[in-house]
């Protein structure tokens, strides 16, 4: 009789749990979200009967797409002088550096406006020609400023 009655109330239990899952019901009854009854929050803008507002939009829209666009144009043409004076440059290190008569190891190079800039110190003076002559001679140089150093240092 009492194992009977333990099952009775154990398969109430499932059934009325199911029950509640199916049909919804909440625990506790705390609600989460809105439910398809309420209605959604509406802000009222009028209506522009005109077209004055979608006008101006649009200007406003294409006057900030030529900016946007004028300014991308300028970084990309300081991007590509950035890349042409690095190109240079680089061109006139590794000539530097694979000349067997010249220890370009203390040169520095640098570039402004194809106009190359020699800093740093040589071993001595055939050494000091021989650079500003690499640097001259390399494509795309147009002047050569001198502020190496003879000597040992």
């Amino acid at each position: 009789m009492l194992r009977a009655l333990v099952r009775f109330v154990l398969v109430l239990v499932v059934v009325v749990a199911a029950a509640a899952f199916f049909f919804g019901y909440r625990w506790g009854g705390a609600h989460f979200g809105r439910t398809a009854s309420e209605p959604a929050v509406r802000t009222e803008r009028p209506v522009g009967t005109t077209g004055g507002q979608a006008d101006q939009t649009r200007e406003r829209a294409r006057a900030a797409g030529a900016e946007i666009g004028e300014k991308v144009a300028v970084g990309t043409e300081k991007a590509a002088e950035t890349i042409d004076e690095a190109r240079l440059t680089a061109k006139v290190k590794s000539k530097m550096a694979l000349d067997d008569t010249l220890d370009g190891s203390r040169v520095h190079v640098s570039t402004d406006d194809n106009v190359v800039t020699l800093t740093g110190t040589v071993i001595n003076e055939t050494q000091h020609t021989r650079a500003l002559t690499l640097a001259r001679e390399t494509a795309g140089v147009a002047m050569v400023v001198d502020h190496l150093s003879t000597g040992i240092n």
